[in-house]
């Protein structure tokens, strides 16, 4: 289906999402409905612009894992390593030493245990406990804390401890600076690693807490999970060198919506020639597609549900027994249910928990040698999987090594017209074009959460998404417009 806008108004709409990818402002959403009140057209508006391709042209390469982080507060760490990823090739370094990769993926594992924490405790929990319907005044963290205060602390300290993984590995709980060209520039000492172990029973414990309630929850309303929101799409993830889950190195993989491989074993540095970036006259956010498939048929999703999909195993014990689980869900063919997203992004959660408790007891994190260096290269591209997805950075420098072109295409870049996709099945399946109210415009917010896309860098402070939602007749005009303030008030304008 054509996401270019419809010059026709009669004819079938489609939904924008204007931009994504550094939200912390407005969002708008627009509905368009036909002669007989049904929802044609549904919008979601964000006109926030991301200029960190050019704001980083003109300075040294060595300085990038620094000032690229600065593009989130959520997920620093993926892009503080996906550039530090990038700048090794710069520098010539073909394998890093033991010690500075397992660092590296220490960080990267904290960061996406305390980021999945954060989203599904403190976001998404209070509509999954609670219904979308519930009263806006208890449906929040507060709600969750006075209903259910064990599984509010536990998703706290949760995120305390991936915060203090990072603190420990990158020097900073937010933008830190452990990763640099060539390697990392500490390790931990028996001191550090001790701090760690002594809680990290505790936070396996409670990753399986989390992945049993996901379970608890989607067995209660199992037709819900499966149907809200639900698209089929393509699904590009990185995977490990023998087909395993891997979040920090690997290989780029595709499947279609059967499941069928589209492509894989693409390394990053091929990615251009099998992805391509298009772009729209009213988004500053671009829309990937797979190159072989059109712009038309070539989008994807990418981040839990994509990876936990594309995967053929996961090397550590209880998340890959919850993988075996989760592919159940869906016999024979790929869990395509945007809900799922969820129970993926807790699975990965689990794995994280396991892994860091691998690495603490493994002895290179001790190391000395943490830099490894060759002949400069011009071009330098990093990816991996960040905890909303797959995400690119690629750097071409001159030769005093300053920055003369960047291209970043962040997870929610690439998730872009999946969230219009499902978006637009809100908009048809719960929206009839009569009325609307604060539990109806949540539904599409519960869409949009699903995702965990950049905007909820919006979304993660209680009730501060400004959100507006306007009802068009067939000529444009506006029927009512139902208005969420940055206070979490709700407007309504009539015509």
């Amino acid at each position: 289906m054509n996401l270019e806008t419809a010059k026709n108004p009669q004819k079938l709409k489609r939904i924008a999402i204007e931009p994504v990818t550094r939200v912390e402002g407005h969002g708008k959403v627009t509905l368009l409905q036909d002669e007989n009140n049904q929802i044609q057209q549904a919008r979601l508006h964000i006109a926030e612009f991301r200029g960190f391709e050019k704001f980083i042209q003109g300075r040294p390469y060595w300085e990038l894992p620094v000032l690229v982080q600065r593009l989130c507060g959520i997920c620093p760490v993926s892009h503080h390593l996906a550039a530090a990823k990038a700048t090794d090739m710069l520098v010539g370094c073909n394998q890093l030493t033991p010690t500075a990769e397992k660092i590296r993926r220490l960080m990267h594992y904290g960061q996406t245990l305390q980021s999945h924490a954060l989203h599904f405790f403190h976001l998404c929990s209070p509509d999954l406990l609670f219904g979308y319907d519930d009263d806006v005044r208890h449906r929040n963290i507060v709600g969750v804390i006075e209903d259910n205060p064990e599984i509010a602390k536990q998703g706290v300290l949760l995120r305390k401890f991936g915060q203090e993984v990072i603190r420990l590995t990158s020097g900073k709980r937010v933008h830190g600076t452990g990763a640099i060209p060539g390697g990392v520039n500490k390790s931990l000492n028996k001191e550090e690693i001790a701090y760690l172990e002594k809680d990290i029973k505790q936070i396996l414990q409670w990753s399986q807490a989390a992945v049993e309630l996901i379970k608890q929850i989607i067995e209660q309303q199992p037709d819900y999970h499966q149907s809200f929101a639900t698209i089929e799409s393509n699904m590009l993830s990185m995977i490990g060198r023998n087909g395993e889950f891997d979040i920090y190195d690997g290989y780029l993989k595709a499947t279609d919506a059967k499941g069928d491989l589209i492509f894989e074993d693409v390394a990053a540095t091929e990615y251009r020639d099998y992805l391509a970036e298009g772009i729209k006259n009213w988004s500053y956010m671009k829309f990937p597609f797979i190159k072989s498939l059109g712009t038309e048929n070539g989008w994807y999703r990418v981040g839990p549900l994509a990876r936990i999909n594309n995967c053929e195993y996961i090397n550590t014990p209880l998340a890959e027994e919850q993988r075996k689980l989760f592919k159940n869900f869906s016999p024979g063919k790929p869990v395509h249910s945007v809900l799922a997203y969820h129970w993926a992004r807790l699975i990965e959660l689990l794995f994280c928990a396991e892994a860091i408790e691998d690495l603490l007891h493994d002895p290179d994190i001790q190391g000395s040698e943490l830099i490894n260096k060759g002949k400069m290269q011009s071009t330098g591209i990093g990816i991996l999987e960040a905890p909303r997805g797959t995400l690119f950075h690629h750097y071409e420098i001159n030769d005093e090594g300053i920055v003369e072109k960047a291209n970043l295409i962040v997870s929610t870049t690439n998730n872009n017209q999946a969230m219009n996709e499902s978006i637009r099945q809100v908009a048809v399946q719960y929206l009839d074009g009569n009325e609307l109210t604060e539990p109806l415009l949540n539904q599409v917010e519960v869409a949009i959460r699903a995702y965990d896309p950049c905007l909820s860098c919006a979304t993660h402070a209680m009730g501060k998404m400004p959100l507006e939602i306007e009802l068009l007749d067939i000529k444009g005009n506006t029927r009512k417009r139902l208005l969420k303030n940055s206070n979490g008030d709700f407007i309504h304008h009539a015509k």
